[in-house]
C-alpha cells in the first residue's frame, strides 16, 4: 500500500506539472498563429486521445507519465500541406519561436508562485523553531545560540516554523553566504540577533552542513506513556495498550519516554521484563523489540508512539497564514528566493563545490511526492511548488534539446540574421543528449544508494 500511495502521487506531481509546462508551449503557440497537432501528457502507447475535428488539436495521454510533449506544424519534421506553411513553426519570426519555447518553463514558474500562494494563504500547522541543547563544538555554540532560543527570521525573511527556519539556513549557507544573521526571541523575552558563521569545508553536503550546524529543536520531557500502538508490532505483541504508564525495564526505573527510547534501542531482538501501571494496578509484561536497520548499526525497535497532552502540543506549534493580497509578493519572494537557490547549487555541483548528493532522482521525487501527500494538501502543494522551481530552471538552462538551448540558438540567429545551421545543431543537441543521460544517470545512482542507507 506504501508503494502504490507513493507512485500515485508521484504520478499525480509529474502529471500536474508537465501538463502545465506543455500547456505553456501550447497557448502561446496558438496565440502567435502556430498549428498544433498534437498535446500529449506522457509517452509512448496511447492510452487515451480526443480530436474534435480532424484539423483540430488532438489531445493525447500516454502510457509512461515522465514527460510530455507538443508536437506543431514543422517542415523539419515532415511533409507540410501547402495550406498549412503560414502555421508552420519554423516559419515564424525569432521572437515567435522564442516567446513558444520560453513559455513551458516560465508556466513553471508561474505555477510555482500560485501554489506556493496557495501555502501561505490555506496556511500551514508546524512546530515552532525553538532551539534545544546546543553542544560545543558546533555553529550553533560558536554563534551563541543557547537552549530556548527561539527563531524568528532568518536573513529578515520570516520563519515561523522550525522547517522554514532550517531549510531557509541551510538553503543560504549552501548559496555562498558565510554570514547569516538569525533574528532570536531569548527565553526571557529579549529580541536580539546572533550571526551564523560558515565555513566553506562546510558546505559541500546539506545533510552534514545541518550536523555540524548543531540546530535540534525543544524538546520536552515527556512521561514515559504510550500514546499509541502501531499494528503488528512488539507492542502489540507484548499486550501494550493506549496510556499505559512504563515503570520499570529489567527492574530499572524508567523516568522519561528518552530514557525509554534509549533502552528499546540496545535491545534489538532482546527480551525484557516490564512492569507498567494500567487504571491504577500494576503489570508485569515481556516484550522482544524488532531489531531494525539503522545505517550501518541495528536497533531495537517496538512500534508505539508517546502520549503528547494537547496543552503541550498547542505550546509547541504554531498556525501560520497570510492574507490573498498579503501572500502574492511573499509568493514571487519565495519562487525567486529558490529560483536563485537552485541556480547556485547546479553552479556549485558544476565546479565541484558541492556534492552530487545533493541532486534528486526520480525515486527520491517519487518518496518526496508520498511523504509530503500524507503530510497534508499544503505540504504537497508545496512539494510541487519546489518541483516545479526546478522543472523550470533546468529548461531555461542553455543546454541543447533543453528549452534554454534553443533559446540560445534563437539568440544567436536574431545576432546573425539568419539560423544556426541544422548540422551545428544536430552535433550540440547530441552533446546536450549525452549530458542529460550522464545526469540522470548519476542522479539515479545516488538515489539507490540512499535506498541502501
Amino acid at each position: 500500500m506504501d508503494f502504490l500511495h507513493t507512485v500515485f502521487y508521484f504520478i499525480v506531481a509529474i502529471g500536474v506539472l508537465v501538463a502545465f509546462h506543455e500547456f505553456g508551449h501550447f497557448w502561446v503557440a496558438r496565440q502567435v498563429g502556430v498549428k498544433v497537432l498534437r498535446f500529449s501528457i506522457g509517452f509512448g502507447k496511447v492510452l487515451w486521445s480526443y480530436q474534435k475535428h480532424p484539423s483540430d488539436t488532438e489531445y493525447v495521454l500516454s502510457m509512461i507519465p515522465l514527460g510530455g510533449y507538443v508536437k506543431m506544424v514543422d517542415e523539419r519534421e515532415g511533409e507540410v500541406a501547402s495550406e498549412d506553411l503560414p502555421y508552420a513553426f519554423n516559419r515564424q519570426p525569432v521572437w515567435a519561436r522564442t516567446a513558444i519555447v520560453a513559455a513551458g518553463p516560465i508556466f513553471n514558474l508561474v505555477l510555482a508562485v500560485a501554489l506556493f500562494w496557495a501555502v501561505l494563504v490555506i496556511g500551514e500547522t508546524g512546530i515552532k523553531p525553538i532551539l534545544g541543547v546546543i553542544e560545543q563544538g558546533t555553529l550553533a555554540a560558536q554563534a551563541g545560540f543557547v537552549e530556548g532560543d527561539e527563531i524568528t527570521a532568518v536573513n529578515d525573511k520570516q520563519t515561523p516554523t522550525w522547517m522554514e527556519a532550517m531549510e531557509t539556513i541551510i538553503t543560504s549557507a549552501m548559496n555562498d553566504e558565510s554570514s547569516i544573521t538569525i533574528a532570536v526571541s531569548t527565553i526571557d523575552q529579549q529580541q536580539i540577533v546572533r550571526t551564523l558563521t560558515i565555513n566553506e569545508q562546510d558546505k559541500v553536503d546539506a545533510s552534514a552542513l545541518y550536523k555540524r550546524l548543531g540546530f535540534k529543536p525543544w524538546s520536552p520531557s515527556l512521561k514515559p506513556q504510550i500514546g499509541r500502538v502501531l499494528p503488528d508490532s512488539a507492542a502489540l505483541a507484548a499486550g501494550l495498550q493506549a496510556n499505559d504508564l512504563i515503570i520499570s525495564a529489567d527492574n530499572i526505573a524508567i523516568k522519561d519516554w528518552q530514557q525509554w527510547v534509549e533502552m528499546i534501542k540496545v535491545h534489538p531482538d532482546m527480551t525484557m521484563q516490564l512492569i507498567i501501571e494500567r487504571d491504577g494496578a500494576r503489570i508485569a509484561l515481556t516484550i522482544t523489540p524488532k531489531a531494525v536497520p539503522v545505517g550501518k548499526n541495528t536497533e531495537g525497535k517496538i512500534g508505539a508512539a508517546v502520549f503528547v497532552p494537547e496543552e503541550l502540543i498547542k505550546s509547541i506549534t504554531v498556525d501560520y497564514s497570510l492574507s490573498p493580497l498579503e501572500a502574492i509578493p511573499a509568493a514571487f519572494k519565495t519562487t525567486y528566493f529558490y529560483s536563485t537557490s537552485t541556480l547556485k547549487m547546479m553552479g556549485k555541483m558544476l565546479v565541484g563545490k558541492a556534492s552530487v548528493e545533493n541532486l534528486s532522482g526520480p525515486i527520491s521525487i517519487a518518496q518526496y511526492a508520498g511523504q509530503s501527500a500524507e503530510m497534508g494538501l499544503t505540504a504537497f502543494l508545496k512539494f510541487l511548488g519546489l518541483v516545479s522551481v526546478s522543472l523550470g530552471i533546468l529548461n531555461l538552462l542553455p543546454i541543447p534539446v533543453l528549452d534554454g538551448g534553443h533559446l540560445l540558438f534563437f539568440a544567436l540567429e536574431a545576432i546573425k540574421g539568419k539560423p544556426v545551421s541544422e548540422k551545428i545543431q544536430l552535433f550540440f543537441q547530441q552533446v546536450g543528449v549525452t549530458l542529460l543521460m550522464l545526469l540522470m544517470a548519476v542522479a539515479m545512482f545516488v538515489d539507490v544508494q540512499r535506498l541502501f542507507q
